[in-house]
């Protein structure tokens, strides 16, 4: 249950200890940008495909939103891993990741594995904006 404590009595119970003077954050994803910049690529040509396919003038506000929403996201995550305090760490060269790879919850992933996870999404989501199309256009 929850009781009201006064000043005093919190200071009483209070227990403080020091800081850690220099705190050091990891951001960093630990994938190269090439990776983020081809999701945003993947997701922008789907865009452009329903756009191209229903191109109608009114969708052009939805569609201009929809550019905005992916950039956003994915702009707001690159600025969240380059945030202070301390964060020194990049993100890895296309070299680095093939020879390291990467860990995950379920096991080390090789560069190749770790592409065709992080891409998958994006690849079939295109795929289908494309079967779309072509339904469409036969239409």
């Amino acid at each position: 249950m929850s009781q009201h404590l006064t000043q005093q009595e919190l200071e009483a119970r209070a227990v403080v200890t020091a800081m850690p003077v220099r705190t050091r954050v990891d951001r960093n994803f630990g994938l190269p940008t090439a990776l983020y910049v081809a999701t945003v690529g993947l997701y922008l040509a789907f865009i452009g495909v329903m756009a191209s396919v229903f191109m109608n003038p009114e969708l052009a506000i939805p569609t201009v939103i929809f550019v905005g929403f992916v950039l956003i996201a994915f702009g707001l995550a690159g600025y969240w891993t380059r945030m202070k305090p301390d964060n020194d760490t990049a993100p890895l060269s296309w070299g680095q990741f093939a020879t390291r790879g990467i860990d995950t919850l379920s096991g080390r992933l090789t560069a190749n594995q770790a592409a065709v996870q992080v891409l998958t999404l994006p690849v079939l989501i295109l795929g289908w904006g494309l079967a779309v199309a072509i339904i469409v256009a036969f239409t």
